[in-house]
């Protein structure tokens, strides 16, 4: 039977606190992650000490559900520089798969404009030179966003995270090469927006994913969200595109382990 795949969580607070109660409770939502179907989830950094925990956990779980992971740094936290976490990229780990989360915030900017944009070009790049994944963070910023890709260069394997514009920003994220990945906001009322962009994007540029410990779909919306939830999301988005969902979950993720270079689930 073919597996869930968790394109985007973070499982990695405190990893490396030395407290085994973290351990345990990654090892618990893991469990519970299996449990639901869960096969493999990928663990992104949003800054220096995430990213560190994400590759700590990634590399020490020992599970059935398979864990990889991404280093970055978020638009949140670009007035901070990104030179620890290229420093980190380039030190190499077997389990680590990607640059980001990194991109552009228009709609909190806790750094400056020109901060996020520095700092996105430059997790841009590393992803160009070290040959990963590029893990975006879009929100409210889609003119600029799209600017500095175009003066960058997408990198090949490239997705959208936690996409929530609507079917033009989709198209011109597809057309510049750009996979889509959604989360539970897919789920929410007031997202049929987002619900008509979902019908533009190809099934082979798909992705689903929870961004936990945020966004818990409906109807588990307002608590805390854990990768097993991507089974709803996934669901209800086979259920929207009226498709069979074990080819929906076996499509995307097939999806997410060609973004991230990494073999097929069995």
């Amino acid at each position: 039977m073919s597996l869930w795949t968790d394109a985007h969580c973070h499982l990695q607070e405190r990893y490396l606190s030395g407290d085994p109660q973290v351990a345990a409770d990654v090892a618990d939502t893991l469990t519970r992650a299996h449990e639901a179907g869960v096969g493999r989830v990928i663990v992104v950094g949003t800054d220096a000490t995430t990213s560190r925990e994400a590759v700590a956990l990634a590399e020490a779980v020992q599970h059935d559900v398979e864990v990889y992971a991404t280093v970055g740094v978020h638009p949140h936290d670009a007035e901070h520089g990104t030179a620890e976490v290229e420093a980190l990229a380039r030190a190499g780990s077997p389990k680590l798969v990607g640059i980001g989360e990194c991109g552009l915030d228009y709609f909190y900017e806790h750094s400056h404009r020109d901060q996020q944009k520095q700092a996105f070009a430059r997790q841009i790049q590393l992803a160009h030179e070290l040959d990963l994944a590029l893990v975006i963070h879009a929100r409210d910023a889609w003119d600029d966003l799209l600017a500095v890709l175009d003066a960058e260069g997408m990198p090949p394997r490239t997705v959208i995270h936690c996409f929530t514009g609507g079917p033009a920003e989709a198209e011109a994220c597809l057309e510049r090469g750009a996979d889509i990945s959604l989360a539970g906001v897919v789920t929410f009322k007031n997202a049929q927006d987002l619900r008509d962009a979902l019908r533009v994007v190809p099934l082979d540029r798909l992705h689903v994913e929870t961004d936990s410990p945020f966004l818990a779909p409906v109807p588990h919306r307002g608590r805390t969200n854990e990768p097993a939830l991507v089974a709803v999301v996934g669901t209800f988005i086979a259920n929207e595109l009226e498709i069979d969902v074990v080819a929906l979950r076996e499509r995307t993720a097939a999806n997410t382990a060609r973004l991230f270079a990494i073999p097929v689930l069995p």
